[in-house]
Parts: structure tokens; sequence; C-alpha cells
């Protein structure tokens, strides 16, 4: 019998052999549930010495009723689902895999904004109901010469960066005030506050994690400052961006298009307003898929663990313990 536990919280991927290859060097297969709540979570967890974690919240009370655990690794980039503090107070390590998607995500925000600038999409739904020339009640711009505004600057957005050097952008204003803008500068970006960015931005790409700063941190006072021909595009949190201001920006003429990927509540519920608007572009937060980056995932927040349980720290902490 393996010395120890190691837990999968939510199953999203069926097949975990990448985690198991890894763990094995510790004897290790990981356990895979899909707990349908807290209780669920608390009687499983109460001895495991290490947890995956995708989706599911691991609240405060989850985790002080953890006994064993000595490692929480999320599948992802980001962790609100994880209750930090808590974690800390009981010397869990939590980390995450903040560079598994850079290629992928990057790539679905680039593809968001040509559909926005070319409206693909529109014009894919109107040619099916037999309408041509669509330029005339929907325009677009070039994208050469316009200003891209960057909120967040971390390895998902310099990724972008990169890819979109070669568009013959005018400017590429940046904000994100835990960046240094001599660092801003040296990547080639004009480092920007936010009121700023939104001003002169033709097209916006939100790439900063949730948190308590960035809750909410778009709504209508930031979409009012946005020229009316604005393209903003979110494949980072949903939360980001209030959706009741969104909808209104959109509806009301204040920017012109939008490519979400995430949102306050995943699936987007039916109900949603901004389901009945055709300047806005859905994608079910498949921003950090491929299955070249699935394998790399898996793989690397394995890893997280194992280094813990071999006594050592994890790849990619998030907090600090004793």
């Amino acid at each position: 019998m393996a010395k120890y536990r190691v837990v999968v919280t939510d199953d999203r991927y069926g097949s975990y052999r990448e985690e198991n290859d890894v763990l094995s060097e510790l004897g290790i297969e990981v356990e895979v549930h899909d707990f349908k709540n807290e209780a669920e979570a608390k009687s499983v967890l109460k001895d495991a010495d290490g947890v995956l974690v995708n989706l599911f919240p691991l609240t405060r009370e989850i985790i002080l009723s953890m006994n064993n655990c000595k490692v929480i690794s999320r599948y992802g980039v980001g962790y609100d689902n994880v209750d930090i503090d808590a974690a800390t107070a009981k010397e869990i390590w939590v980390s995450r895999v903040p560079d598994y998607s850079m290629e992928d995500t990057s790539d679905h925000a680039l593809a968001h904004l040509f559909n926005c600038v070319r409206k693909i999409t529109y014009r894919d739904r109107m040619i099916r109901e037999g309408k041509w020339n669509l330029h005339k009640d929907w325009p677009s711009f070039r994208i050469a010469g316009k200003t891209l505004g960057l909120i967040g600057f971390g390895n998902i957005s310099k990724t972008l960066f990169r890819k979109v050097s070669g568009f013959g952008l005018g400017t590429v204003l940046v904000y994100d005030p835990y960046i240094d803008d001599a660092a801003i500068r040296k990547a080639g970006g004009t480092p920007s506050p936010l009121e700023e960015l939104l001003k002169q931005s033709d097209y916006i790409s939100i790439h900063a994690p949730l948190t308590d700063e960035t809750e909410a941190m778009i709504g209508s006072s930031e979409f009012r400052l946005m020229k009316k021909s604005a393209v903003i595009i979110n494949t980072s949190r949903g939360p980001i961006i209030n959706e009741d201001a969104l909808y209104s920006a959109l509806k009301e003429g204040e920017i012109a298009a939008a490519g979400i990927d995430v949102y306050k509540t995943e699936p987007l519920p039916m109900e949603s307003p901004l389901r009945s608007l055709d300047n806005i572009t859905f994608t079910d937060h498949a921003g950090w898929y491929s299955e070249e980056s699935i394998i790399e995932l898996k793989t690397k927040a394995a890893r997280n663990i194992l280094e813990v349980l071999k006594g050592n720290k994890p790849v990619y902490p998030v907090n600090s313990v004793r």
C-alpha cells in the first residue's frame, strides 16, 4: 500500500495517466472523486496527504477539517477557489501551474480579437439567414496603427504581446501595478494608468488574476471611458467584468464588441441578457485548452504534489509554510 493518499476533488479529465506516471515514484495512484458538496469533500479529504483540485471550492471549513494534508495543487493558473489563508494556517502548501497554457490562452485571446475586428461569427450567422453586404450595418477597422491595451502583464499577456508584434500596431499600452514600468518598457510596451489605457485603446485584452482588487474592475464608469469603436476581450476571469455593465455598454453602443471566454457564473445562464446581443462572441472557458496543454497541466500539477511529499517545496508555490 502506498504511503500517501492523493485525492482528485472533481473529475474533469476521465484519465489520470500523467498524474499516476509522475506519482508512481512514490508508489501513488491518485484517488479520483467528483465531490458534489462540502460534507462529501470533508469525509474523503480528512486524511488525504495531497489534493488535486480543479473547479471544486476548497473552502475554509473543508481545509480546516483536513488533518494530514501537506499540499493542494490547483489545475490551472488561478487559485481563487482555494482558501489560501486557511491552508497557510494549517501549514498546507498551495500550488498551481502558471505557465501551462500561455500559448493556448494567448491564441484564444487573439482569435477573439480577430473575430471581433472582422465580425466573423456575426457574418456567418447573417449569411446563413440570406443577408449580404454586411459592412453597411457594422463597420470594421484595421488593426494596423491602432492601440492595444493589455490589462495585466503576466505570462499569457506577454505571449500575446509577442504574437501581435508583427501586426503594425501603433502602441501597446500596459496596465499592471505589480510590474515595474522599466520592465514593461524593456518588453516593448508603454506603461499606462488604467484610466488612460481605457480611454486610448482600440482593443483591450484582460489578463489579470481574480482578486479583491480586480473583481468588477471593469464596470459602467470604465465602459464610459472607452471609445465607441473599442473591442474588449476577456480570457482571464469572468467576475473581473461587471456583466450587467457589459450588457448595457454593448446594447447602448458605448463600445463596439466583446469576445468573452469566462463568466461570473459558468456555464453562462440561459437567462443572461448577453445572449440576446449580436456584438458579443462567446466561448466556453476554453482559452486554456489544447490537447498539448492538458498533458502539460496534469503533469505539472502532479509534480507539485510529488515535490512536497518528497520533503521539498512545490514547483509553483502560491503561499509559504514553515
